[in-house]
């Protein structure tokens, strides 16, 4: 009886990468940090790092994001996570074959970010301020511009744009999210009453903004609904 073939197998690595995303100051910021060791030392790349062998791709997203930047931990509740889309190409890592599975992170205006030991240093980045490329590490420019799409687009469809917001937050300062994140100017009026009229998107808190010039700005908490029926749209909310 002949014997059955046994297939090898060559080693690769998994790894996790991580696009995360705020608005500081009314602008959309992505975290980066400056490698410390090769490959691409000294270029900016996404935060990230190999998966253990005992841990989950969840639980290595929030370790790196912890590790490498100072951020998660307690305020882990306060991080949107999601998985992006996963990177195999055989050349992608000169060190070995390695796939990666990326996620992206949103928060609201989050501190100023603490580089980890293998990164010199992290920095929150101007989206606006990074070129065609960004010149950055492996193929962190590829997933930069993916996890930057998937947050434009379910920002139409979704109530995702809440996930930028601090707890309690004005329609404003949720329309200057979309704005950030889209990159157009948005009618005031019409997000307004698109907002406000969405069923579950938004709850009254029944407190008013203080410091604000005019009539009070009505304070708002993100409501249950996950999905906006008819979606925003990019040409003006």
């Amino acid at each position: 009886m002949p014997r059955a073939r046994t297939e090898v197998h060559p080693p690769f690595a998994v790894t996790v990468d991580l696009v995360v995303l705020t608005v500081r100051d009314g602008r959309l910021h992505v975290l980066l940090v400056e490698r410390g060791a090769e490959p691409f030392a000294g270029r900016l790349a996404l935060p990230g790092g190999f998966v253990h062998p005992d841990e989950d791709l969840a639980d290595a997203a929030y370790r790196e994001l912890r590790e490498e930047t100072g951020l998660g931990g307690a305020g882990q509740a306060h991080v949107h996570l999601e998985q992006l889309r996963s990177y195999g190409a055989p050349q992608r890592d000169p060190r070995m074959r390695t796939v990666s599975v990326a996620y992206l992170c949103l928060a609201p205006d989050l501190p100023a970010p603490v580089a980890g030991s293998d990164a010199r240093a992290a920095h929150w980045v101007d989206l606006a301020t990074i070129g065609q490329g960004g010149g950055l590490a492996f193929d962190h420019a590829e997933i930069l511009a993916d996890g930057l799409e998937r947050a434009r687009a379910k920002l139409e469809y979704t109530s995702l744009g809440t996930a930028f917001c601090p707890a309690e937050f004005t329609v404003a300062h949720l329309r200057e999210v979309y704005e950030a994140v889209w990159g157009v100017p948005i009618d005031p009026r019409n997000f307004h009453r698109k907002a406000t009229k969405t069923a579950g998107l938004l709850v009254p808190t029944g407190r008013y903004a203080a410091g604000t010039p005019g009539r009070p700005a009505q304070l708002y908490r993100r409501g249950e609904v996950g999905s906006i029926d008819p979606p925003m749209t990019r040409a003006g909310g």
